[in-house]
């Protein structure tokens, strides 16, 4: 009887330390577990800071919006002697910077028609495009454009000269499916020193510039915003003589993702 009740005892005993053996296996792998969960919750937090941060920091290297960018232009219009015909058009050298960050070199040329007893420019034309990435890159797309044109001058007063410019575009842009877009430009110029805009006249220039897409799918799923951009530019401009004018001003330019300033520099050459 006696050494029944030891066995049991004993067996007790055993069982109690199996037991904590058992609870302190079960806290182990519980703690062990906890530490490679919080481990793998830490390293997906990491993981997804690290995708935002990538995600972000590429955004911010497309175009640097604080950075301020200058576009060199010339324009030219030549109306043929004794005839309603003629020829216009631009050759624009843009940056990202204020020189040599390519952002785009734009050609741009068109015959034009002015209808009798009208100041009205019609335009059927032909621009080459080339656009360069932001950055250090050299990375450049391609883009050929069809457009036509027309140009209704306008005057307010004696002294507020206004320009209407109306422009449909055929875009055939690299790497992206044909689509149009249409622009409306107003253009204002008021001269300061003089009541005209005639040799040695001191001008403000201001004009604002609407573009909308007239397609929104680009190519393989891919689409842009029906809304395109806008132009907003205030500057000072200077008749050098008929038919020839400079002007400086700052432009800012809007996407739906981004905006950015512009020094431009441009000469207007009727001839």
């Amino acid at each position: 009887m006696q050494n029944t009740v030891i066995n049991l005892s004993s067996t007790a005993i055993n069982l109690i330390v199996k037991s904590k053996l058992i609870n302190s296996f079960i806290r182990l792998i519980d703690s062990n577990t906890f530490k490679f969960a919080s481990k793998l919750i830490n390293m997906k937090k990491i993981f997804l800071f690290s995708i935002i941060f990538l995600l972000t920091f590429n955004t911010y290297a497309q175009v640097e919006q604080s950075q301020t960018g200058a576009w060199y232009m010339y324009f030219f219009n030549h109306q043929f002697k004794n005839s309603q015909f003629g020829i216009q058009g631009d050759l624009q050298y843009r940056n990202w910077n204020v020189l040599g960050d390519l952002e785009q070199l734009l050609i741009r040329t068109g015959f034009t028609y002015t209808p009798k007893d009208t100041k009205v420019l019609l335009t059927l034309g032909y621009a080459n495009i080339t656009t360069g990435e932001f950055g250090d890159g050299d990375d450049t797309s391609g883009e050929n454009r069809i457009y036509q044109e027309a140009l209704f001058p306008q005057k307010l007063g004696h002294r507020v000269y206004l320009t209407h410019r109306f422009r449909y575009e055929q875009r055939f842009v690299e790497d992206q499916d044909f689509r149009t877009r249409y622009r409306y430009n107003l253009f204002m110029n008021i001269p300061i020193n003089k009541p005209a805009l005639d040799k040695g006249a001191v001008y403000a220039a201001f004009y604002n510039e609407l573009f909308i897409n007239g397609q929104e799918d680009i190519g393989d799923g891919r689409t842009v915003e029906f809304f395109d951009r806008n132009r907003t530019y205030l500057g000072l401009g200077y008749v050098i003589k008929p038919g020839q004018r400079i002007q400086f001003g700052w432009m800012n330019q809007k996407t739906d993702t981004w905006g950015k300033g512009q020094l431009q520099f441009s000469f207007h050459h009727n001839f």
